[in-house]
């Protein structure tokens, strides 16, 4: 990485819970291209402020993780269609001051999702959350033929209002529902306070043949780690926020790596610290 100096280019992600996976994904990168880049995870309890700081201070990029991608709408200028689409935000872009919102999680999941041959537009799905990744990967399974769809989900105003969005049903808890793939878009798993929390049954996996948790923080959540003691085969966050993080820094950079490269960032990034 080059010696910190004033013509670096500056990027940052925002969420509630940084890691520093992110971080390392997008620095391998600039290290291996050779870009007078860096990249800073943040959280924030003023949301407003720190977008008026990426404006300010030319920012060129911030990524924008949970609960920050449907708050963070009013705060930019434009809107491109892979946000305007669902609503939900997790890439912004500074131009000269003017920020333009993208959405590239809608196209690593559906990729994702696309590869896996255990599910077919006819399996059953159990989604689990009704935020704004949720909506991505709401969409992403809407668009890959899926119509078998239920969201689960705690506030049944967003719930009832994604599963509407969508044609899909939705119900307060898990119970006992199973499916063939199971979606975890929640922060149950996630590293901090839900850290231990499993996000479906151990009955439900059993039923599954797929399970799909996009917490990329640890990157084994309990889902995961049921699911592979179960012999499922998985889908993790890590995966996400990989497929993810390459097309934000296509965005940032206008350099588009190597496939090798991207999975050699990825592999890096899941490293331990």
């Amino acid at each position: 990485m080059p010696i910190l100096n004033k013509d670096m280019v500056l990027c940052i992600s925002l969420a509630a819970r940084p890691s520093n996976i992110g971080t390392r994904f997008h620095n391998w990168l600039y290290d291996q291209l050779n870009l007078n880049y860096i990249y800073k995870a943040f959280t924030t309890t003023d949301l407003p402020a720190a977008i008026g700081g990426v404006r300010a201070l030319r920012i060129r990029g911030c990524a924008v993780s949970m609960p920050f991608k449907e708050d963070v709408i009013p705060l930019v200028d434009r809107m491109d269609p892979s946000a305007l689409a669902i609503d939900s935000v997790n890439t912004i872009v500074n131009d000269g001051g003017v920020l333009t919102a993208y959405n590239t999680d809608y196209l690593a999941v559906a990729e994702l999702i696309g590869q896996r041959s255990e599910v077919s537009p006819s399996s059953s799905v159990l989604l689990r959350g009704s935020g704004g990744m949720a909506k991505a990967v709401a969409a992403a399974v809407r668009d890959a033929g899926f119509t078998q769809v239920t969201i689960v989900a705690r506030n049944e105003e967003a719930g009832r209002r994604l599963a509407g969005l969508y044609g899909f049903e939705w119900q307060a808890e898990p119970g006992d529902s199973t499916a063939d793939l199971l979606i975890n878009v929640t922060p149950l798993g996630m590293a901090g306070h839900d850290e231990d929390v499993q996000s479906f049954s151990d009955e439900a996996i059993a039923a599954a043949s797929l399970v799909f948790d996009v917490v990329a923080l640890p990157s084994e959540t309990p889902l995961i780690q049921a699911a592979r003691r179960a012999g499922k085969p998985v889908v993790s966050g890590a995966e996400v926020i990989a497929l993810q993080a390459a097309e934000q820094f296509v965005l940032y950079t206008g350099v588009r790596p190597s496939a090798e490269q991207i999975r050699e960032a990825g592999e890096f990034s899941r490293l331990p610290a």
